[in-house]
Formats: structure tokens, C-alpha cells, sequence
């Protein structure tokens, strides 16, 4: 992603590639965008203003640098932004909806709301940087590289899904793109992102660790003691606070004796940052990778906020009122101001952001039928991915011995 950024071949490629992650015929894809790459000028480059940026011991390691408080992208690249959104957003209410049918199991957190930070920071950082997050995970194993109807499988407990169905919404996860959860534990993620860290530098591939958790798991001990180490080696991690203001029930300002948690690093420099503004997040993130890879660990909070509860199980009315929400969807919704700056460009007319929605809504319905229709893992795979590299003899015990799996004293 990163390597092509500002080539017009390269949005093409990008978003067919979206496209067909859904679904669509990659032939129908290209004609359609080539067609309208040929029609406007989309990659005309343009500038947009964004509100500043707060800073926290910037100067720490010496002169303090100036925040980006501007964005230069162009009509293109915005309508890619606003696909990828859109489909998010779509993606996680048909979730809503799936989860109402029960025909998804267990906890589930929705991350419709949050979508500027997801895309602004996947828009900055490249694919060979990782990405370790909480259980609000859907819209990331989406952005590295799986499909709708894998994103739902997974949900669905079929076997399309990342984790073969033995996961669910919580534990995402895609190695081969270096997005290591999907974690159910709160805070858990902070830890093994400082260690995803060490092991960029110990490689030597330029590349850093981004470990996203909430503002409800900012006053987690294991934040902090794996901050310290980071600290100490200087290692390239980027500690990403979504601060969507609310931790379960609780609002951040009953829960935090302090709640700028971009400074709760001390020692560690932070920056505080609108997330709801997707260019504001892209460029903010150039700026953390840089800083990360070059100085060492940093702290960021995106100011951004959830539409739903804390998870489905939360109908997120009883702490916070339905004009709230509502307020802030009409103000700062993210997905609303892409395409606004889309619109703004008068390179895109509302006609085809129209046509551009009703094709992801179809796409995304077509995915649920497909997860649907998807079949249930084999109940062999209750004894599978346990071990790193155990065999097929690899003792198991049921819970009755009878139900056991492999051969009686197999180790390995």
C-alpha cells in the first residue's frame, strides 16, 4: 500500500482489489474505474485543512517538531477512502443484525463510529507494519486483507473464517499481514505489541508496532510496565488510544483521574489527534511511524466515539442519551465527512456516491449469505492449532478419556 500512494494506477488497483475481496468481478471493477479515472481528474492533488493537533513532550529527545495541520490527497484517493469506510460501516451492521438473528455467539463489539481511525491509520502505514488491537477487531482483519464474508464466517463459526470458525469476533488474526488480534483480554494487546516491537528491531526492517486499546483499559498495569521497556530500548511501538469516551459504561471522566491519555506516557512523548477526521489520523500516523522508527515509542489518543454499546450486549442508552449519538452523528461522523470532501471536490457528484453505496450494500449482503452458506468446521478441528507444529499423535485428553485425541503419551 504504502509504495504506491499518489499513483492513479495504484487507487485503481486498490480499490478493484476491494471490490473483489466482496465479490465483484475484478473485469467489472477496472472498466468502471478506468472509465471514470479517464472522465475526471482524480488524482489531481488538493489540500485540506484539519483541525490542529495537541502535543505532549514532543521536545523530550530534543527540538520539538511542528504537527501537520493539513492533508494534501485528491478526489481519488478520497473516494477510495470512502469505499473502504462504507464498507466498514455496512459490514458492522449487518453484523448488528446478524447478532439480533443469533446467529452469532458470544461477545461481539461493534466498531461502526470509529472508522476514520482504521482507515487513516491503515492509509499511513504500510503492510509489513503490525497491527495488534482489542476485541473491537472486524474492520482490521477487513483492511489486512480479508474478505466481507471471512470477516463474517469467522462470527458465523464457519470454516471460511480467519480463525476457522474456532475464534469469533474477538480473536481475529492474520499473520501473513501482521495483524496479530483480536484479543479478549483488556489490555492484553499492549504487552505483546511492545513485543511485536523488539522483534521489528531486532529485524532491522524499518517497520513498527501499532497497539491499539481503548481509554477503558488506559489504567491497565501492563500498559505501563511495557511502556517502561519500550522506553528503555527505544523500541519503534506506537501506543494508539481510540478514546471513544466511554470504557463499558463508564464514562472516561468518572473512570481517569487524568483523561488526556496522550500523556499518561510521562517520559514518553504523545500526541492527541481528531479521529474522526480521516486525514487528520493519515497524517498523524506518518508522523508516529516516523518518530517510532527513528526515536523510539510514542503515545497517540484519537478523539473518537462509538455509535453502539460497548458491545451488543449494551444497548448504550442507559450512561449516555440517544441525542448524544445523535448529535455527534450529525457533526463528526467520519464516513459522512469523507464524502463530503469528496462531494466538496465537484469531481464527484452525489449520483455516483449514491451508486458507489448501493453496490457496497449489495456486495455486503451478498457476504452474509455467503457466510451463511459457508460450512461449520469439522469437529476434528477441536484438536487442531493448539501446539505450534503438533503432529497428528499429539495427545490430547477429552473429557472423558474415551473422547481423547492422538496417541496416549505423544508429546510433540
Amino acid at each position: 500500500l504504502g509504495e504506491h500512494r499518489g499513483c492513479t494506477d495504484a487507487k485503481i488497483m486498490l480499490s478493484v482489489a476491494r471490490r473483489a475481496r466482496c465479490g465483484v468481478p475484478a473485469a467489472r471493477c477496472m472498466s468502471s474505474l478506468v472509465k471514470a479515472a479517464k472522465d475526471k481528474e482524480l488524482a489531481k492533488p488538493l489540500t485540506i485543512d484539519f483541525r490542529p493537533m495537541e502535543g505532549w513532550e514532543l521536545d523530550y529527545y530534543g527540538t520539538a517538531p511542528t504537527l501537520p495541520t493539513s492533508a494534501t490527497t485528491s478526489a481519488g484517493e478520497l473516494l477510495e477512502y470512502y469505499e473502504t469506510m462504507y464498507t466498514m460501516r455496512r459490514m458492522e451492521i449487518a453484523t448488528d443484525v446478524l447478532y439480533k438473528g443469533k446467529f452469532v455467539a458470544g461477545f461481539c463489539h461493534l466498531y461502526d463510529g470509529q472508522e476514520g481511525v482504521g482507515m487513516g491509520l491503515e492509509a499511513a502505514a504500510t503492510m509489513t507494519d503490525s497491527i495488534v488491537t482489542s476485541y473491537r477487531d472486524h474492520c482490521y482483519q477487513y483492511t489486512r486483507g480479508s474478505t466481507v464474508a471471512e470477516v463474517l464466517g469467522e462470527l458465523l463459526g464457519k470454516y471460511i473464517g480467519p480463525a476457522k470458525g474456532k475464534g469469533g469476533s474477538m480473536h481475529m488474526y492474520k499473520a501473513d499481514a501482521n495483524f496479530y488480534g483480536g484479543n479478549g483480554i483488556v489490555g492484553s494487546q499492549a504487552p505483546l505489541g511492545a513485543g511485536i516491537a523488539f522483534a521489528h528491531k531486532f529485524a532491522g526492517d524499518g517497520c513498527c508496532s501499532f497497539a491499539l486499546y481503548g481509554d477503558g483499559a488506559a489504567n491497565q498495569g501492563q500498559l505501563f510496565e511495557a511502556l517502561n521497556m519500550a522506553a528503555l530500548l527505544q523500541l519503534p511501538l506506537v501506543y494508539v488510544c481510540e478514546n471513544n469516551q466511554y470504557g463499558m459504561g463508564t464514562s472516561k471522566k468518572r473512570s481517569s483521574a487524568n483523561d488526556d491519555y496522550y500523556t499518561r506516557g510521562g517520559y514518553v512523548p504523545g500526541i492527541k489527534c481528531d479521529g474522526m477526521n480521516v486525514l487528520s489520523v493519515r497524517e498523524c500516523t506518518k508522523f508516529l511511524k516516523k518518530h517510532a522508527v527513528e526515536v523510539g515509542p510514542i503515545v497517540v489518543e484519537f478523539d473518537t466515539y462509538r455509535y453502539h454499546g460497548h458491545s451488543m450486549s449494551d444497548p448504550g442508552i442507559t450512561y449516555r442519551n440517544r441525542e448524544e449519538v445523535a448529535q455527534v452523528r450529525a457533526t463528526r461522523d467520519p464516513v459522512d465527512r469523507v464524502k463530503k470532501y469528496c462531494l466538496d471536490t465537484e469531481l464527484v457528484t452525489e449520483a455516483e456516491i449514491k451508486e458507489i453505496d448501493k453496490e457496497i450494500k449489495a456486495e455486503v449482503v451478498a457476504a452474509v449469505e455467503a457466510a451463511k452458506s459457508a460450512p461449520m468446521p469439522d469437529p476434528s478441528e477441536l484438536w487442531t492449532d493448539i501446539h505450534v507444529g503438533q503432529t497428528k499423535d499429539f495427545f490430547m485428553r477429552g473429557p472423558d478419556i474415551t473422547t481423547s485425541s492422538g496417541v496416549y503419551g505423544t508429546v510433540v
